[in-house]
């Protein structure tokens, strides 16, 4: 009687028609379920986001909607997003937005400012 050792099979490296090895690019482990690729369309959402209302912060409420515009572009810039030019134009509406506001409060000599002087 002869003994011989066999390798102990696993049964997720089965070649498979359809399946993928360990390891690869969009593989995963058996019984998880799939997941959804996170980021790109929030990521350009962000980067629309930022423009218009850095666009919008020019005229009302430079003082909340420029910070929130320099948020999400920055947000937006660091997640890796497509719409990198939209991106970047929100981060410098939002710093105008602010740049805006100070110079038209140290006109006035108040904390408010008005377009009617």
């Amino acid at each position: 009687m002869e003994l011989t050792a066999q390798a102990p099979t696993d049964s997720r490296s089965e070649n498979r028609p359809g399946s993928r090895p360990e390891g690869l690019p969009g593989s995963r482990p058996e019984g998880l379920p799939e997941t959804r690729p996170v980021g790109r369309r929030d990521t350009d959402g962000m980067a629309v986001a930022s423009f218009v209302l850095g666009l919008l912060g020019l005229l009302v409420l430079n003082i909340v909607l420029g910070p929130v515009a320099i948020v999400l572009a920055s947000l937006a810039l660091w997640r890796g997003t497509a719409r990198r030019g939209r991106a970047l134009l929100g981060l410098g509406l939002g710093v105008a937005d602010l740049v805006v506001l100070v110079t038209l409060m140290s006109l006035n000599n108040s904390v408010s400012w008005s377009f009617a002087g």
